[in-house]
């Protein structure tokens, strides 16, 4: 995985937001994190986020690429047969959590550096002669970028599905297989 933090503060940090010149400005962007967490350490989260002391407002970007967490149920099984939970997978593909000056957080999908990432990449692509084998134009590749994410989507429903009819006839038979 990938961490990077930066963090401004002063004149400079006023283009980020007018409060960011006294208290700062903090950036953080995770790249290709992948973990798996037990549900357990959610909920004990809690103590140690409450605090009595109401916190300075610091405007932030926590910007998370292609991550992956996997959350798994570790309480105590109801049924003794019951073959337990399926564990939870939360991927992200590209979210984007911003705190402003008011101190609410806002969550977005697509920041507009990635769409002008996407605007440098496609002029980079027009500049470079393309191979004709290939046969694929610009206006294509966005295209087919959202039939794979549609894809993508499908296929983790289809395995959702699949788990949860497994855990249902698990429920009858502890036994099978398959």
């Amino acid at each position: 995985p990938e961490v990077c933090l930066r963090f401004e503060v002063g004149p400079d940090a006023a283009v980020r937001s007018p409060l960011a010149v006294q208290n700062g400005f903090l950036h953080m962007l995770v790249r290709s994190y992948t973990a798996e967490f037990f549900m357990s350490f959610l909920t004990n989260l809690g103590p140690f986020l409450e605090d009595e002391i109401i916190p300075e407002v610091i405007p932030m970007e926590i910007e998370v690429v292609d991550a992956k967490i996997t959350l798994k149920d570790d309480n105590p099984q109801v049924y003794p047969t019951s073959p337990g939970p399926v564990p939870i997978t939360l991927a992200v593909d590209h979210i984007l959590v911003k705190r402003r000056d008011d101190g609410v957080f806002y969550v977005t999908d697509k920041p507009v550096s990635v769409l002008q990432e996407q605007k440098a990449l496609a002029e980079c692509v027009e500049a470079a002669p393309a191979p004709a084998a290939h046969g694929l134009q610009l206006k294509e590749v966005p295209e087919l970028q959202r039939e794979l994410q549609t894809m993508k989507l499908a296929l983790a429903e289809a395995s959702m599905d699949k788990a949860r009819l497994l855990q249902e006839i698990r429920k009858y038979n502890p036994l099978f297989q398959l």
